[in-house]
């Protein structure tokens, strides 16, 4: 994500005082922008706990094979008590959890349609069981489905029995209601409606499952933070001729692009039963890495990915830098995040959008 209200400077060779005052100027050097990148990192230990205590020396961020200069690092927790966690390291930050329940209907599957369907119930029935008895009082949840268009079942809020009710209907592929309106959603809360096109326009826009997903992700721009994606599907890549899906490059990269650049992390999490052929497994995998989420197949049941993303979610690290770009372009930046420590898992954006378009 990048902080947009920033300053141009005038690029010299080298950045002064005056530099910042400067007007462009085309004869000694190039108009350039300069931005504040915001990049929502998870560190977890090869247990999946989130690993605390780190700051700005242990994170190497690299643009185009170069390291930049991080300028700040703050953890964001779900603990509702800020406290130093050592002498040295970032203070908590209290914050809310963001989640997003995205049912991918699969009553309109050429086959497997009666056990994809009961898988479809299933993860309806343990994800209103997550929302009972696990979900806390500062989580914000939103509920969406796919069928033939995205639709909005349940825009975001911290009112669990209107959750439950918005999965109930997702799940068993009822339709959302079509009646919302931008004006009621409560000003500063969190809001997906408020930022989608609304009625018919909405059907038009998100004909493939690629551009509902796209346009979910830039509905959540406005949300500071990370954001969870939790795609119940079976996968929509494209099938390979070798048999496997892979992304369509004709949809997949402006996707990608706008998960990453608004720090929304996919987690798929397979409806296609234990045993079965998985054509769509590497397509889902490769969803997850490319947004920094984790993608869950072959499991029991569905308490196990819920519980298990909800718990790598209770910390994670919101890292600043500055970057440059050409004043008046526009594009897509990719970034690499490490950990200097040993032995942890790090997941996080792998780049932003900048420019005019961004």
């Amino acid at each position: 994500m990048i902080q947009r209200t920033l300053l141009t400077i005038l690029s010299l060779g080298c950045l002064s005082v005056s530099a910042l005052v400067a007007q462009p100027d085309t004869t000694f050097g190039e108009a350039v922008d300069v931005n504040e990148i915001l990049l929502d990192v998870l560190v977890t230990d090869k247990s999946g706990n989130v690993v605390v205590g780190l700051d700005k020396n242990d994170f190497i961020i690299e643009e185009n094979g170069s390291p930049v200069d991080v300028t700040h690092v703050s953890f964001y927790s779900t603990r509702y008590s800020p406290q130093h966690l050592s002498d040295g390291a970032v203070q908590e930050v209290p914050a809310s959890r963001y989640f997003i329940l995205y049912f991918h209907d699969q009553r309109f599957a050429s086959n497997e349609r009666n056990q994809l369907l009961r898988r479809q119930l299933d993860a309806g029935r343990y994800s209103r069981r997550w929302v009972e008895n696990d979900m806390k009082s500062s989580d914000w949840v939103a509920v969406v489905s796919y069928g033939v268009k995205l639709q909005v079942h349940q825009d975001f809020t911290q009112n669990p029995a209107a959750i439950m009710e918005a999965i109930t209907a997702a799940s068993s592929g009822k339709n959302a209601n079509p009646d919302w309106r931008r004006d009621l959603v409560p000003p500063g809360q969190p809001s997906l409606l408020r930022y989608l096109p609304d009625g018919k326009k909405l059907r038009k826009e998100t004909g493939k499952m690629y551009d509902g997903v796209r346009l979910l992700a830039d509905a959540t721009g406005h949300i500071v933070g990370r954001k969870n994606l939790l795609l119940f599907s079976t996968g929509f890549g494209e099938i390979a001729p070798g048999g496997f899906a892979k992304p369509d490059e004709r949809y997949y990269p402006a996707m990608e692009q706008a998960l990453n650049d608004n720090n929304v992390a996919v987690y798929p999490i397979d409806l296609t039963p234990i045993g079965v052929e998985h054509l769509q497994s590497q397509f889902l995998n490769v969803l997850a890495d490319d947004t920094g989420g984790y993608y869950y197949q072959n499991f029991v049941n569905f308490a196990t990915p819920l519980e298990r993303i909800a718990d790598e979610n209770t910390g994670y690290y919101l890292i600043s830098y500055r970057a440059v770009h050409p004043r008046g372009k526009s594009g897509y930046q990719e970034v690499k995040v490490e950990a200097k420590q040993k032995g942890v898992n790090v997941r996080a954006q792998k780049g932003y959008r900048y420019g005019t378009d961004s």
